[in-house]
């Protein structure tokens, strides 16, 4: 069982060039991989996206690749001293010849067209993408690391969560087979505080209890949560991604068990549902952390 989240960094350098690659996931229903790259490098989002989807099958995911060059940064700035000094020498002929005040400050001369040059370090992506893969797996590997790891811890949860419910599920069917016993003798009592003294072979007595025992019948319930709950093992056992089957099976396990407490007609039977609902959506909620 695998977590849908997680963070992973990875590295790879040559000549002096070094790319880092972050990856990091979020809960989502479905795969959504998010790929940010340098501009130059838009061709590789593909590639990207396929290496990501070959290990991940739900969470979003978002990949973000950097590198830097020789000089610390993928940009630099550059000076055009030359044409700075043609600006500064004409600027002072037209003062010279409209007799005007030599007012040149270094803020007019840093907005003069093409003294500053913003210049980014040319990169190829085909040349690029074998350490930029190299980083990539670095950085998926331990993505990937951390998320088995929290989805053992999350498998643990739900699996002692679980423990918890069949004991709970044991304890509905032990109440669920006095439920209509219990409301023979409630019927039989109050008949009798209401001075009305009815054999118990009555048919109008029998037919009551029939009619009530037909409504109060949870087994198909218990026997479909059991069922869910074998289901449930099977699935946290499995390698394969469960996260959608699981949540599923969940809402299952809610409806059988709020069907019974309907059903139930037996205050401590209706306890013992109540604990159970609520314990299964402590599990859905760590569900929905689940790949």
């Amino acid at each position: 069982m695998k977590s849908m989240t997680g963070f992973g960094r990875g590295e790879a350098r040559e000549g002096g060039v070094t790319w880092s690659v972050e990856a990091a996931s979020i809960n989502r229903k479905q795969l959504e991989v998010v790929a940010s790259l340098p501009r130059e490098l838009a061709e590789l989002e593909v590639q990207v996206r396929n290496e990501v989807s070959a290990l991940a099958s739900r969470g979003r995911v978002q990949v973000t690749i950097r590198f830097d060059s020789p000089g610390g940064s993928s940009e630099a700035l550059k000076v055009n001293a030359a044409l700075a000094t043609q600006y500064l020498a004409a600027a002072r002929e037209i003062a010279s010849q409209l007799d005007l005040a030599e007012e040149i400050k270094l803020t007019d001369a840093l907005r003069w067209p093409g003294v500053l040059d913003l210049q980014r370090t040319e990169v190829d992506a085909t040349t690029a993408w074998p350490l930029i893969k190299q980083a990539l797996d670095q950085a998926l590997a331990q993505l990937i690391a951390m998320r088995i790891a929290e989805g053992a811890n999350l498998k643990q949860d739900v699996q002692n969560r679980l423990s918890h419910l069949a004991s709970l599920l044991e304890q509905i069917r032990e109440r669920a087979s006095v439920v209509v016993e219990h409301h023979r003798r409630a019927l039989h009592q109050r008949l009798a505080e209401a001075g009305l003294v009815i054999d118990l072979n009555d048919e109008r007595l029998v037919k009551e209890l029939l009619v009530f025992a037909d409504r109060c019948d949870i087994s198909e319930e218990l026997a479909r949560a059991a069922s869910h709950l074998t289901q449930f093992d099977k699935y946290l056992a499995s390698n394969e991604p469960t996260g959608r089957s699981l949540d599923f099976l969940t809402q299952e396990l809610f409806r059988e068990f709020n069907t019974m407490g309907s059903k139930a007609n037996h205050a401590e039977l209706s306890h013992v549902v109540v604990e159970a609902k609520t314990e299964i959506e402590k599990i859905r909620e760590q569900i929905q952390n689940v790949e």
